[in-house]
């Protein structure tokens, strides 16, 4: 029985991981606070830069060992590609959902608190 099954698990957390990875690096190496697991309440309330650097590290590194180092992860490989691009899709769209809350994301027309 072929266990193929489990690298596409992988690549997909991956997928997610990477991800993940951009909004907690990028607001910290900005300086700037943002929601995080560490928070309180978690997930709401927002960590210092510093944490989120570290967070957003944590995440490239979880990413890298789930696509780079589990199986032959292969860019030719469509469905590699696509499972790897469905756990950033889908990352992506619960992380749009939960901080467009804070930020203003999910109402059109609306700008974010901070820009008012």
């Amino acid at each position: 029985m072929s266990l193929d099954w489990l690298y596409d698990v992988a690549y997909f957390f991956g997928g997610a991981f990477f991800t993940n990875a951009v909004p907690h690096f990028v607001s910290g190496v900005m300086g700037r606070p943002f929601q995080s697991p560490f928070a309180k309440p978690p997930g709401q309330g927002l960590s210092s830069s510093t944490v989120n650097v570290l967070w957003g590290f944590f995440n490239l590194a979880m990413g890298y060992l789930l696509v780079c180092r589990v199986g032959n992860f292969d860019l030719h490989s469509t469905e590699h590609v696509a499972v790897l691009g469905s756990g950033i899709l889908f990352i992506g769209l619960m992380s749009a959902r939960l901080f467009g809350r804070f930020h203003g994301g999910n109402t059109p027309g609306k700008t974010s608190p901070e820009r008012n």
